[in-house]
């Protein structure tokens, strides 16, 4: 009888494509992260560095990465089309938007759709760029933490105060929350879920600010949320406080069109 991990000819074809796959993923998460040699991505990895240099080449020949001299590894145009497929096909994206562009022209400020990426934050589904004169430093795949953020904070209001009390102790951990303290966040956090909005006043980065909400689906749970983000310049709390009820009604007409009741 033969081992499970090889073949009737003793060659080990499935463990081995498995392994190169995973491989060549880590490859390109590593230049997505920033790293531009070979030497870098090894480091990075932890593979080889005559196995990261062929990995990278075959990735450069079907796009999914680019080489530049001089300048190193990049994201290839495959990834681009791959990421523009994934994007047009997301029911929340696609379901949104017209809601996300009247939010921003309502507000004239900058809105976001984000969802939640367990381990690593939330994830920005969409952003509508403002009309003022700012520049808010996001962008469509990018990532923050989630205690400090109005859209983070937002995607976990139903997960209770033990749940809360640990992910702000994680991101502590990773040095990644906000200014407040556990008990600060704590408290606010349990208003917030009272009555079905966030705020990040300035916890994220200096001088910006915003108002969340969740976006609910048929099962009434929360699958992404909205927020509308400026800074402190045009936005004191008492703006915020204006812009609590235009949130809170986009994030629901969002919500009826996946399924949840009105």
């Amino acid at each position: 009888m033969t081992d499970k991990t090889t073949t009737t000819t003793g060659k080990t074809a499935k463990p081995l494509a498995s392994q190169t796959l995973f491989r060549g993923l880590e490859v390109v998460a590593a230049v997505a992260d920033g790293c531009r040699t070979v030497k870098d991505i090894s480091e990075k990895t932890g593979i080889t560095f005559s196995t990261t240099h062929r990995l990278a080449s075959a990735l450069v020949e079907v796009r999914y990465l680019r080489f530049e001299p001089r300048k190193g590894y990049r994201l290839g145009s495959r990834l681009v089309e791959l990421g523009f497929m994934a994007y047009r096909e997301s029911a929340v994206t696609t379901t949104a938007r017209p809601f996300l562009e009247e939010l921003a022209a309502q507000t004239l400020d900058t809105v976001h759709l984000a969802a939640l990426d367990e381990d690593e934050g939330i994830i920005y589904l969409d952003k509508i760029g403002g009309k003022r004169a700012i520049e808010v430093n996001t962008r469509i795949g990018g990532r923050k933490p989630v205690c400090s953020t109005s859209v983070g904070k937002a995607l976990i209001l139903d997960d209770g105060r033990a749940a809360w009390k640990k992910r702000f102790q994680q991101e502590i951990e990773k040095g990644l929350a906000g200014r407040l303290t556990e008990d600060e966040w704590l408290g606010a956090m349990a208003n917030y879920a009272a009555k079905g909005y966030t705020f990040d006043m300035d916890e994220n980065v200096d001088g910006i600010r915003c108002v969340g909400a969740p976006v609910r689906d048929a099962s009434g749970e929360i699958v992404a949320s909205i927020s509308v983000t400026s800074t402190d310049a045009y936005t004191d709390e008492a703006r915020m406080r204006e812009v609590i009820p235009l949130v809170q009604e986009v994030a629901r007409k969002i919500s009826i069109q996946l399924g949840a009741g009105g």
